[in-house]
């Protein structure tokens, strides 16, 4: 036997544990990762949900990995190129996260007669800057909103325009809206659009543009209608709060996460922003949670699985992986921003 060999100490019991259960987690990941590239390859029929079972692959195999790391610090490795943290991420599963985002690409594609806009960016901009213009905000808030609005685009597609979801047969779109949300934010929009137009009546053209375009096609699948109607259906309401949210959190990406949570968990989200305290907030409902856990909140390691509750300040730091999208959004954001108009 090799000196280093025999001088590594032998695995406790919860170590072998745990080292056995990534290890099963890993090889059921790669075998649904396989299983659907197969099917789609060979045009077959998917099941119903297609992506959830690869969703939670992967997040088993994160979970796993940071029970191992937990109990065996010596396997946390090197950066991934993902940005997730090395105690929840082994670099040598890089290669299975490629092909997990090709396979969603593939099952959530846009439909062939959805209507792309050629500046999905700078419309989800200038809609969430105009709503929030028209809800009171001065020019520098109303930037902010325009900010956040492009946040949720990435956070929710990825910024990808018009895409379905492989993970729901309810929500659809740039903005990831059901039919009911979408046309309640539909008759929001008809309330405010008189106020917009007095002050942005190009915007309000390009508006009436998109509605002649849409025919009798599903709403969701205009790019412009989707954006907008999902933004005064579940943030046009929050947007008055931007300047004591902003106060209270001065960084950007929270900000952005605070917006998302409204996507994910209106309500609570909402009762806390109203709440004056919105860092402190607790939230201990079971079903909140676990919408927070199926959103890859709470989710990785003993630890955050066992979490009973969380104020709104634990819960925006437990949406590092949206990090990297939001970053993203942030420099697009300034990317169109300073971008010569006209």
């Amino acid at each position: 036997m090799p000196a280093a060999q025999a001088q590594q100490p032998a695995l406790t019991a919860s170590q072998s544990d745990a080292l056995e259960r990534y290890n099963k987690a890993l090889n059921d990941f790669k075998s649904i990762l396989s299983q659907r590239r197969s099917q789609i390859d060979e045009k077959q029929e998917l099941p119903n949900l297609p992506g959830q079972a690869l969703y939670r692959a992967r997040n088993a195999v994160m979970s796993t990995y940071k029970d191992l790391t937990d109990a065996l610090p010596v396997r946390i490795g090197p950066p991934n190129k993902f940005r997730i943290p090395p105690a929840y991420l082994d670099a040598a599963v890089e290669p299975l996260l490629d092909e997990y985002l090709a396979l969603f690409s593939i099952m959530q594609a846009a439909p062939a007669n959805a209507q792309s806009s050629a500046t999905p960016f700078k419309d989800v901009v200038d809609l969430a800057t105009a709503i929030a213009r028209a809800r009171g905000l001065d020019a520098a808030h109303a930037d902010i909103a325009g900010r956040i609005g492009l946040g949720i685009f990435f956070a929710e597609t990825n910024g990808n325009q018009n895409i379905g979801n492989a993970r729901s047969n309810k929500y659809k779109g740039s903005f990831q809206t059901g039919v009911a949300e979408a046309e309640r934010g539909r008759r929001k929009w008809g309330t405010l659009k008189p106020s917009i137009a007095a002050f942005d009546p190009a915007l309000i053209t390009r508006d009436a543009q998109e509605e002649a375009r849409v025919g009798k096609l599903d709403r969701r699948y205009n790019h412009w209608l989707n954006v907008r109607d999902a933004l005064m259906n579940a943030h046009a309401d929050a947007f008055p709060h931007i300047p004591a949210i902003a106060a209270t959190f001065p960084d950007p990406i929270d900000q952005l996460k605070l917006f998302e949570l409204i996507q994910i968990v209106p309500s609570p989200t909402k009762a806390a922003i109203r709440s004056g305290d919105i860092a402190g907030y607790r939230v201990s409902d079971p079903r909140i949670m676990d919408y927070l856990r199926n959103n890859s909140m709470f989710s990785f390691g003993q630890a955050d699985r066992t979490k009973t509750s969380a104020t709104y300040r634990e819960i925006l730091d437990a949406m590092w992986l949206f990090n990297e999208k939001f970053e993203r959004a942030l420099s697009k954001f300034d990317e169109i921003k300073t971008r010569p108009k006209g």
